[in-house]
């Protein structure tokens, strides 16, 4: 009966892990760095003036940095001026601070446009790995913010940021931590989660600076690769190692921005900037190498804003300039586009699209290849005067809760549905 009873037991534990795994938010673009949330049971339509709004809090300070969500806690980085970003903790009860950790400073370009704190911390058991926009590297205690170690992407490693700062979200895959100095030295490194230490440190051909990508996990018939966005186009890097294995560049071409996240799936790889255009590539291992052989490539017409894209099945959906669209992801195909409330940033949770756009409504739209079907749209109450800034922060759902920022601003509402 005891041995029954303590099977039982550890059965309930790991259902109820992954079950708070599946709910929780707690890196950029969520549990897999996908922009897909594994949580169910939400609502399908929002009322006529959106989801119940819980709370809104107006002093987290500046920045477009979006949360990571993990238990009790909101995580997300700020600044106050220029010479001040820091990481801070907030409650999900009512959004009040429960610690804040200085950083560094606003950086490195003070004439640059748009400055602020830019990227999402990612949780990782009882740590945080935070980036400050000057390249300030930290682990932090997740209790209280106390600082276990701490780097700068320029100092120690050379690097080179783009002309807006540095912008990645830390990638933590088991004991190493991945992240973009940019430059001739070490323009990927992989260090140790635990100490900091680099365990290897790759540089690319033509040195790159960073971009404002973050890096993603992508398995290539067994082989584990970091695949990452970078000034110059997108390339893969042996996991083990940092040996570079590939190289795309045709969607940077004249890109002064590369933003968005990677898309990969069985091989494939989705790539997209603005200016340079969005495309396909399909990965083939060659022997020592891979080849990353072009399936298609559109200057203009395939999502390809600062928002990103998610991919649902075997459609990807995510904005332009003209709109949401829907394409087959395995060959572009466009499957439908509207205007919504578009260009945004986009999530996906059971069953329907979440959109936070520019100008910072917010809509509900089904994932569906057949046609664009909306669910429900509003404005949050009391924005932020943005000047010439936009919304650019993504939305995150977090156990029934979608939370989004915008500058100065954080709204949380209920998105759980009780019936």
């Amino acid at each position: 009966m005891k041995t029954w009873s303590l099977i039982l037991a550890v059965v309930a534990w790991r259902f109820v892990s992954t079950v708070a795994w599946a709910a929780d938010w707690p890196q950029w673009r969520g549990p897999q760095r996908n922009g897909i949330s594994l949580e169910t049971g939400l609502l399908k339509e929002w009322p006529k003036d959106g989801p119940k709004l819980l709370w809104q809090v107006k002093n987290i300070d500046f920045g477009y940095s979006t949360p990571s969500i993990v238990g009790e806690r909101i995580y997300l980085l700020s600044n106050k001026g220029k010479d001040d970003e820091f990481a801070q903790a907030l409650s999900v009860k009512d959004g009040s601070q429960i610690w804040a950790t200085r950083l560094g400073k606003v950086g490195p370009n003070q004439g640059m446009p748009y400055p602020g704190a830019r990227s999402t911390p990612t949780v990782d058991g009882e740590y945080l790995y935070v980036l400050g926009s000057d390249g300030d590297l930290a682990c932090l205690e997740r209790s209280k913010g106390k600082v276990r170690w701490q780097k700068n992407l320029r100092s120690d490693f050379g690097g080179k940021p783009g002309f807006w700062a540095y912008s990645e979200s830390p990638l933590v895959d088991g004991d190493v931590l991945v992240c973009t100095p940019g430059g001739s030295k070490a323009t990927i490194v992989a260090l140790n989660k635990n100490t900091g230490d680099a365990i290897w440190q790759t540089p690319t051909p033509r040195g790159d600076a960073a971009a404002y990508s973050s890096a993603i996990v992508v398995d290539l018939d067994g082989t584990k690769q970091y695949v990452q966005f970078l000034q110059n186009g997108a390339v893969g890097v042996e996991a083990k190692t940092g040996k570079l294995l590939w190289q795309y560049g045709q969607t940077a071409k004249n890109s002064m921005a590369n933003i968005p996240t990677p898309v990969a799936h069985d091989g494939l790889v989705y790539t997209a900037s603005g200016q340079g255009g969005a495309g396909l590539v399909k990965l083939k291992a060659n022997q020592s190498v891979v080849d990353a052989e072009p399936v298609y490539f559109q200057k203009k017409d395939l999502p390809n804003s600062i928002g990103g894209a998610v991919l649902i099945g075997d459609f990807l959906y995510g904005t332009n300039i003209k709109g949401l669209m829907c394409i087959e992801f395995a060959t572009g195909k466009i499957k439908w586009q509207d205007k919504s409330v578009a260009p945004g940033s986009v999530c996906y949770a059971d069953g329907n699209l979440y959109l936070h756009g520019e100008k910072g409504q917010v809509a509900l739209i089904e994932a569906t290849p057949e046609a664009y079907r909306e669910k429900g749209r509003f404005a949050p109450p009391d924005q932020p005067k943005r000047a010439h800034t936009l919304a650019w922060a993504y939305p995150v759902i977090g156990n029934g809760r979608l939370y989004i920022r915008d500058l100065g601003v954080l709204w949380c509402y209920d998105i759980k549905d009780s019936k």
